[in-house]
């Protein structure tokens, strides 16, 4: 039987194809509207006022991950499991606990955002007056104080979709206020404004859907369940801490890429890799649909012990993750120095060497994406904390040396070691651990 044929009577691998189509399909429209914003906004603000403005969103959302217990993988991991087994009293228990607690993060990560604006202000943005700016931005973790939450929601009951049509939605809506912003001339406060209301306009809409669909799963008084009814406390919480630390270590030593620039660096320098970094990001444009539907049955082959047919699977995924991820990857290596020019201008080319040195990494990672979630399901996520730290560490260190040294194409080179060395190895243990 060939390989086409195989995966058409795959029912499984169907079903997460079919789901997967339909948030590429808004993620793709998404997608468009974000060049076109991307486009206007570097024009319009140039390198020195796009850094500034990256500087400020980047570290209201590194100040909230670090922070946060990563709810979606929780409600997930267990939440999936109870409604899978009809216990809906633990479900509605497990979904109250996780959004209470996320909330309480969100405010703390709010207020810690406020009150160290002054030093952000000094640090990274390196130019008076702007703290104000944080703190301002800082409102978008309000909005999106259940987001964590209503995704793994949205996953469990296989309506992730929503995820999809939401994101275009806010995208449409930003885009307008942009386009406005760069034909009138607007400044760099308005185009604050737009990416503000963005976030809020997702993170309520979440939040709405998720409450309608736990409504349809477990009935209209779920919220009512105690706390109590939760046998296992012990086990979520040291899932949910765990979740933590691994996010936490991510996000200073991975996803925090522009605040780090900013430190070693400047504000221009800010804005070449912010370009070279958005540009490699659109390869998650594919990816993302993928991870949202594939955790979900990942776990769901776990907890059925169906281990022949969770090996099939994840072969299945990764090869078609690493069929379109190399030609994607060879061609923004290819054609880089056209797409800078089309999407920023000429005045951004400075970004390319950064740009080769992060496709590298970003191509071996959404071939792997599987890597931290087939871990988290097997009960082992105490493995990415030591991963991700130990690479981490290691990756830190090199930074005080490579980027005074190398510029963006250090930090570029550093980003990619990482996700090679980390990735490389937590597939590598989830795969030994379920043979």
């Amino acid at each position: 039987m060939s390989l086409l044929s195989r995966v058409k009577s795959d029912p499984l691998f169907t079903r997460v194809l079919r789901s997967s189509a339909h948030l590429f399909t808004s993620n793709t429209l998404s997608l468009g509207l974000s060049v076109i914003q991307g486009a206007l906004v570097a024009r319009l603000l140039a390198p020195e006022g796009l850094g500034l403005l990256k500087v400020v969103m980047v570290y209201a959302s590194t100040i909230n991950s670090i922070l946060s217990f990563r709810m979606s993988e929780l409600v997930v991991r267990y939440g999936g499991e109870y409604l899978a087994k009809g216990e809906k009293e633990r479900a509605s228990a497990l979904m109250k606990a996780a959004g209470l607690t996320e909330a309480a993060v969100s405010m703390l990560a709010f207020l810690i955002v406020v009150f160290s604006a002054g030093l952000a202000e000094r640090y990274f943005a390196k130019t008076s007056g702007v703290a104000w700016m944080f703190s301002f931005y800082a409102f978008g973790l309000l909005a999106n104080f259940n987001t964590e939450t209503s995704t793994g929601i949205l996953q469990v009951t296989d309506r992730i979709k929503w995820q999809g049509t939401l994101n275009l939605a806010q995208s449409v809506i930003t885009s307008l206020i942009i386009v406005a912003a760069y034909i009138w001339s607007g400044t760099l406060q308005i185009v604050l404004v737009a990416y503000l209301l963005s976030k809020t306009i997702l993170g309520l809409g979440l939040f709405i859907t998720a409450q309608l669909q736990l409504h349809r799963a477990l009935g209209g008084g779920w919220w009512k369940q105690p706390l109590t009814s939760l046998t296992s406390p012990r086990e979520l919480i040291r899932f949910a801490v765990s979740s933590n630390i691994s996010a936490t270590i991510i996000k200073i030593f991975r996803e925090s890429e522009l605040l780090w620039v900013a430190f070693f660096l400047t504000k221009t320098a800010v804005g070449y890799y912010s370009i070279a970094y958005t540009l490699v990001s659109f390869l998650a444009v594919p990816a993302d649909p993928l991870i949202s539907t594939t955790f979900p049955e990942i776990n769901r082959l776990i907890v059925e012990k169906a281990w022949p047919r969770l090996r099939d699977f994840l072969r299945k995924i990764t090869a078609l993750s690493f069929a379109y991820n190399l030609a994607l990857g060879l061609g923004l290596i290819l054609l880089g120095r056209w797409v800078i020019i089309i999407y920023s201008g000429e005045e951004y080319l400075a970004a390319y060497p950064a740009l080769i040195a992060l496709t590298v990494g970003l191509v071996f990672n959404y071939t792997l994406f599987w890597n931290r979630p087939l871990l988290l399901s097997l009960g082992l996520p105490e493995i990415p904390i030591y991963v991700t730290l130990t690479v981490g560490l290691i990756k830190l260190g090199l930074a005080f040396w490579l980027i005074p040294q190398f510029g963006i194409v250090g930090a570029g080179v550093l980003l990619s070691f990482y996700y090679i060395s980390s990735v490389g190895i937590m597939a590598w243990r989830g795969v030994q651990e379920i043979k």
